[in-house]
Order: C-alpha cells, then sequence, then structure tokens
C-alpha cells in the first residue's frame, strides 16, 4: 500500500481525484497500478518530503484505489472510506501505519440526502446563470453526483483554510457533514454576490468620473470658445485661471490659487462657500507679484519736490535725500524704516506723498490709530465667517504694485488686548530680515514686502514697544515758528483753501497782518493744523459774502479779521509785567508744542505743611520733593521760617494735567526766591532737570520751549548746558531774539537771577 501524505485538500469519500505522477515519489511509481490501495494521511503543516515527523500528521486519513493509470501525466484516484491510523513511523524516508475503517453515523437517508443536493444544485445554477461563464458553470455543476462530489470540485474557490477542511472530514454524523457543506457553499454564494455587487457598482461609479470628466472637458472647450466670442461675458472660472497664469505669483501662491480654484469648480455657484473662494481668489489675483522695474532716482527732482511741498523741515529733507541716495546707489530699497515724530500739523504724514511723487512710486497711507487686534495686521485665517484680509496686505492691493511708498500712521497709538499685541505683529513688517516672506493669515502664501518704502508716523514715542522702535530711525519734526507758519499759510494753506471753495485770488485778499495775527490770537500748535481750519473758516465766510453780492471783492485785514473768525480763541500766556518774589517762568512741551509756566510759592502761617496744587503728575511731585531739599541746603537760615509756616506750590492752569522733570530748575529758583524775599526779573524763563547733587540736567523739546519763550516776549532763557547741541535745531529767528544762556549746576542759574553768592550744597 502506498501510503502519502496530503496538505490543504478537501478529502471525502467515494470521490474522483486527479493527481500528476510527480506528486508521488520515485519509489512509489512501480505501484501505481490500476486496483492498487493508497492511504492519504493529513498533513497538519505544509513540510517537504523527509521533514515529516508522527506529530506532523492528522489521526484520521482516507484509503482511497487507483482506477487508471494511464501514459498521460495524471492518475486517477477514487476514494473508499474513512479510516483511524494509527502506529505510524517513518522509517528510512517511508511511511508506514496501521488503518482501521472509521464508522460513520448514518443519520440521513438516501431520499433526504438528494433532496438537499438538489437544493444545492438549484442554487447553484441560479446563481451562475447571470454571468458570461453560466453557460459552462452549468454543465460543471450538473456532472456532480453528490454532494461530495460538488464540495471537493468546488473547494478550490471556497474560503475554507486547512484546518477547515479537516473539520468536515472528521465529521462522523453524515447529516452534520452535508448540513456543514451546504451552509459553506450557500456562504460561497452570497459572498461571491455580494463582491459581484460592489464591482457593478464601482465600475458604475467609474463610469460615471469618466462620463462627468468628458462632460466638463467639453464644458470648458465650449465655454473657451464663448470666452473669446464674448470677452465682457467671461466666466468666473475662466477669469480667475487667466487672472492666475498672468499674475506673476510665487509657486507657492500659484499652488495655492489653483487649489482653491478647482475648489470653486467643484463646488458651483449654489454653494454657500462660493463667495468665500471668489473673493480669495479676486484678492490674490489683485495683487502685484511681480518684482518691480528699478527706476533712476533724480535726487535734485526729489529736493525740488520737498521744498515745493513743504516749507522749513531742514533736518527732516536731510535725511530723507540721504535715504534716497542710499536706494539710488543699491539699485533696491534698502536702508532704516523712518519714523517721523512730532506734534500734530507739523507735516509727517504729507511728506510722505512728497516722497512718492519724488520716487514716482504709489502712496498708500494706512492708519493704525487704536488698532487692538493683531488680525488687523496679519489678516483672519479663512476658518473664520467674515475672515479678511490685514490692513498691510489690503494697502498692497490698493496700491496695485509691489513697491509703494505706505506711511503707517499713528503707530504711538496701538493697542494691546485679548485679541493679540499689533506691535508685535509690524515687527515682521518692518524687519528687512523677515519681510520677504512676509504671510498673511488670510492668504496663507508668503508675499514680499522687501521692496515697499515704510514709513512711520508717531506723536511722542513713550507709547512705542521698544522692540518696535529700534526697528526705526526717529526723525523728529520741530514745532514751526510764526514765520515758518506765516510762509506756509501764504504759500500753501491760502492757495488750497481758494481752490476748495471755489474762489479766485482776485476775488480775495488775505493781507499779511491778518495772518500774523491769525497764528498768534487763533492758533496755539506746533503744526499747522488749526492754522489751516482758521483759513478754511475764513474762506467760508467769505464765500457767503460773495454770493450774497455784497463787494465783488474782499481784503481780509488784521482789523476785519474778527468779522470773519469771530473773536480771539486763545490767550497765550506773555511774560510777567512785575516782578514777585516766589514766582518764576518755566517752559514747558506740549503735544501742541511749547508752552511757558509759571511756578507760584506762597508762605502762610502754619506748622511746616507743603502743599502742592495745579493738577501735577508723580515726577512733577518729585521734582517739588528734590528742589525743596536743594533750597533747604543752599539756604540753610533762610529756611528755617519753614518751620512754623506751611508752603504751598501753585502751578495755574489747574484743569491741565502736568508732568516732567523739566520743571525742577524752575521750582528751584522759585523757592529761593521766595525763602530770600528777592524777586526775579520776569524777562528770565529757564528749564532744566535738577539732581539732588545741584546739577542741571538735559531735557527734551528744546526748540518747542524757544520758541513758546520768545512768542510770550521773554528775552533770556536758561537751558542745560548738554542741550546746546540741540540750538541747531531750533530756528535761526528764534535764537536771535533770545539770549540764551547754557548753565551746569543751580548756583549758576541762583547768581544770576538773584544776584548773590550762594553756597553749594552739601
Amino acid at each position: 500500500m502506498i501510503i502519502r501524505p496530503v496538505y490543504n485538500i478537501l478529502l471525502l469519500p467515494d470521490v474522483a481525484y486527479y493527481f500528476k505522477k510527480d506528486f508521488f515519489s520515485d519509489s512509489d511509481a512501480k505501484e501505481l497500478k490500476e486496483g492498487n490501495e493508497i492511504l492519504f494521511a493529513i498533513l497538519k503543516n505544509e513540510k517537504s518530503d523527509g521533514e515529516y515527523t508522527t506529530e506532523d500528521f492528522e489521526p484520521i486519513g482516507v484509503s482511497a484505489r487507483i482506477e487508471g493509470n494511464g501514459e498521460g501525466e495524471n492518475v486517477q484516484v477514487r476514494t473508499v472510506e474513512r479510516v483511524d491510523i494509527s502506529d505510524l513511523e517513518i522509517v528510512n524516508g517511508r511511511i508506514q501505519a496501521t488503518a482501521t475503517i472509521r464508522p460513520e453515523v448514518n443519520d440521513l437517508s438516501e431520499g433526504e440526502e438528494k433532496e438537499l443536493f438538489g437544493q444545492l444544485k438549484e442554487s447553484l445554477l441560479k446563481f451562475v446563470q447571470g454571468y458570461q461563464w453560466g453557460i459552462w458553470a452549468r454543465s460543471f455543476i450538473l456532472q456532480r453526483r453528490n454532494m461530495y462530489e460538488m464540495i471537493c470540485a468546488l473547494s478550490d474557490y471556497l474560503q475554507l483554510d486547512p484546518e477547515q477542511k479537516y473539520e468536515i472530514l472528521a465529521m462522523d454524523s453524515r447529516k452534520d457533514r452535508c448540513l456543514r457543506i451546504m451552509d459553506v457553499i450557500q456562504e460561497f454564494i452570497e459572498i461571491a454576490k455580494v463582491s459581484e455587487e460592489a464591482q457593478t457598482a464601482q465600475k458604475d461609479d467609474h463610469e460615471q468620473m469618466y462620463r462627468e470628466a468628458a462632460l466638463k472637458k467639453q464644458i470648458d472647450y465650449l465655454q473657451r470658445e464663448l470666452d473669446e466670442m464674448h470677452p465682457e461675458n467671461i466666466s468666473d472660472v475662466r477669469k480667475f485661471e487667466k487672472k492666475i497664469e498672468k499674475s506673476g505669483m510665487n509657486k507657492e501662491a500659484k499652488r495655492e490659487a489653483e487649489k482653491v480654484l478647482n475648489r470653486m469648480k467643484q463646488e458651483g455657484k449654489e454653494s454657500h462657500e462660493y463667495g468665500m473662494l471668489y473673493d480669495y481668489l479676486d484678492f490674490v489675483t489683485s495683487l502685484s507679484w511681480k518684482a518691480p522695474r528699478v527706476s533712476k532716482i533724480d535726487l535734485k527732482k526729489a529736493e525740488e519736490i520737498l521744498d515745493e511741498d513743504h516749507y522749513g523741515l531742514k533736518k527732516v529733507k536731510e535725511r530723507i535725500i540721504q535715504q534716497l541716495a542710499v536706494m539710488a546707489l543699491n539699485k533696491k530699497q534698502y536702508g532704516s524704516i523712518l519714523l517721523f515724530v512730532g506734534a500734530p500739523g507739523t507735516g509727517k504724514t504729507s511728506i510722505g506723498q512728497s516722497i512718492a511723487r519724488a520716487l514716482n512710486r504709489e502712496y498708500v497711507r494706512i492708519s493704525l490709530g487704536g488698532i487692538r487686534d493683531e488680525a488687523e495686521i496679519r489678516g483672519h485665517r479663512r476658518t473664520y465667517i467674515g475672515a479678511m484680509p490685514g490692513r498691510i496686505m489690503e494697502g498692497m492691493k490698493r496700491s496695485g504694485v509691489s513697491n509703494p511708498v505706505m506711511i503707517l500712521d499713528e503707530v504711538d497709538k496701538l493697542a494691546k488686548d485679548y485679541g493679540g499685541d499689533p506691535a508685535s505683529a509690524l515687527l515682521e513688517v518692518l524687519d528687512p530680515e523677515q519681510n520677504s516672506t512676509f504671510t498673511d493669515h488670510y492668504m496663507n502664501v508668503p508675499y514680499d514686502l522687501s521692496n515697499v518704502l515704510f514709513v512711520c508716523t508717531a506723536n511722542t514715542t513713550d507709547t512705542i514697544p521698544e522692540p518696535l522702535l529700534n526697528r526705526m530711525e526717529v526723525i523728529n519734526f520741530p514745532g514751526y515758528t510764526a514765520v515758518e507758519k506765516y510762509h506756509i499759510a501764504r504759500r500753501h494753506l491760502i492757495p488750497k483753501a481758494l481752490k476748495a471753495t471755489g474762489i479766485k485770488e482776485k476775488q480775495l485778499s488775505v493781507t499779511d497782518g491778518a495772518i500774523r495775527r491769525m497764528i498768534e490770537e487763533y492758533t496755539m500748535e506746533s503744526g499747522v493744523r488749526n492754522l489751516k481750519k482758521c483759513i478754511d473758516t475764513l474762506c467760508r465766510t467769505a464765500a457767503v459774502k460773495l454770493v450774497k453780492n455784497e463787494q465783488a471783492s474782499l481784503e481780509v485785514t488784521e482789523k476785519n479779521l474778527s468779522d470773519y473768525l469771530g473773536r480771539k480763541q486763545l490767550h497765550h500766556d506773555s511774560k510777567l509785567k512785575e516782578k514777585i518774589p516766589g514766582v518764576v517762568t518755566g517752559l514747558a512741551w506740549t503735544q501742541a508744542g511749547g508752552e511757558i509756566l509759571f511756578i507760584e510759592t506762597k508762605l502762610t502761617r502754619g506748622d511746616g505743611k507743603v502743599l502742592i496744587t495745579g493738577q501735577l503728575g508723580d515726577v512733577m511731585k518729585e521734582s517739588v520733593q528734590i528742589a525743596l531739599t536743594l533750597v533747604k541746603a543752599l539756604y540753610p537760615e533762610e529756611t528755617e521760617v519753614l518751620k512754623d509756616h506751611d508752603l504751598h506750590i501753585h502751578v495755574p492752569a489747574g484743569a491741565v494735567p502736568k508732568d516732567g522733570p523739566s520743571a525742577g530748575i524752575t521750582l528751584v529758583t522759585a523757592l529761593s526766591s521766595l525763602v530770600t524775599g528777592k524777586a526775579v526779573d520776569p524777562d528770565y524763563a529757564m528749564t532744566g532737570e535738577v539732581s539732588l547733587r545741584g546739577g542741571v540736567m538735559p531735557i527734551g523739546g528744546l526748540p518747542e520751549k524757544l520758541m513758546a519763550a520768545q512768542r510770550a516776549g521773554i528775552t533770556k532763557v536758561f537751558i542745560p548746558k548738554e542741550n546746546v547741541e540741540d540750538l541747531e535745531d531750533v530756528a535761526d529767528e528764534v535764537k536771535e531774539k533770545l539770549e540764551i544762556i547754557p548753565v551746569e549746576r543751580v548756583t549758576d542759574v541762583l547768581k544770576r537771577v538773584l544776584d548773590e553768592n550762594t553756597k553749594t550744597p552739601q
């Protein structure tokens, strides 16, 4: 008997099998004769000949008989019985074993088995009839004689692993085995049906996709034809395709724009996101992405334009010309970010327009005052409803170029709250090392801002964060003198006001005296903003008179100015008319320019209290304490009176807040005058911070303070010696009318104004 191991083959009794001759070993070849018996031993795991052990075989096998062994390649074998295998041994590579027939539980009648087999064939025939290969499959099914032949013939197609195949063979109950075969084949039929349905659905989906793609291509082709025939009715998609192609975007921007455009195509006009996608594409394609053409900078022409548009501002114009010269040599945007600092109306913003005109560039102004949200600078992310680009990129869109002159107005008025810090966001905008790849959150792609000439303006640097201030070069705009204001009014303000109101030059004339009176009595500022308002009011009043035909032409003089502007609005403090001990004139800087400041002191009976009035800030209150200590050290005998007297220090105009250290020397002089009883000449004014050592320390705002002194009729001014260099910024006409006295120590001032030798404080 041939004993042959088999693996992963479904073996059942009374079934014909065909094996290739090479399935048997060479030693078995001589026994492959019709009628010889074979014992099939079931392997637990697949192994090669010579590697078997007794533990590798299942305890149940199948006996068989050779039915045919012709000259062909196959050997026909028919199984006979299930057998129990025992005493299995492997000797010299050959398998020896004892086989005993394994009885079956015959609990299924022949009629019941035929009925089950008939149901099975009917199910299979019904399943295969819908397929092209159904005719062949029908013949294949009809050739099977029983359940065992059917499942063995289909075993290669069924999802049965070796353990499940052995499980069917090992079943002793004939009924259980047939029912198991029914279940397996029914499961196969259902899986095949589901798989076929999935393939059909997938095929339908693919056909639908191919159809849609073909239709879209055809629609695109027809749309292009229509767009060429009627350019005015071009579709949104086609319009943006052309814009993206011509825009010159960088790779990242183009990739993002095409991504949004494809989404816009898929969404269609009925989608609620269509408008958002349209707005985004409209914005990015409206920007100028191409590098600007380098144009020659004519410094001579630039100087002429600056002088033509603005009177005075010599230092400012020199610095601007320097910047333009550097740009001309480098053939690109280069140099510091300019920060114009000065009082309102001094021309900070308007000079930006002149720079743009001098460079022949577009001008854009962005007001930053009161901005609290960082998104106002960097833009909102498109995930938010109502998302918008930041003001910087919105300004770039308005300019239509990639190299405008951009004025960032009022950077000192940026705020900070839960929405972020806009000043920090500006760092990226203004830093030349970073702004070449500035990324607005709305755009989500980098944009090159390195070709933009940024100019910032502010009224003061006190509120600008240090990191932002360090990226800019501060250029101070001094206040205008009365003479400069006169020329500005004559050259610029009056002609503009006449043009705005439609009055011809021959219809209205304004005398020099009227302009000077307007400057002195109707305005109080470093700039010319209020002066412009006065001139506009004057022209509107004149327009009423002209329209009523009261006169063919009008002349505004110093005498009739009040007829046009009403009563004078301001009463500037002027120098004191008489000497009063304890009263001294100081100088102060305000947002509107310079102003004189009286320090008044008084002693009254009391117990040594010090009363301070006039709405003074913390810094000025500290100056009072320092001044009082210095005076006590300078005049130990005279200040004994303070023990049984109260000291009252007052700075008039109590409704106006006052703060700053520059009143220190004025306080020392006023207290010294009070305790010595010697009055200070009203022709003197002074400014300077003091130390406990008696030194006079430097201050700011010197040009504005000296202008205020000259306007008030002061003739002599004490300034800290360290501020002498700042006199270069003071107008010559102011310096000519003042005797400016630099001092290093408090005693230098007291010797001069009190005319006595004072002691040096210990």
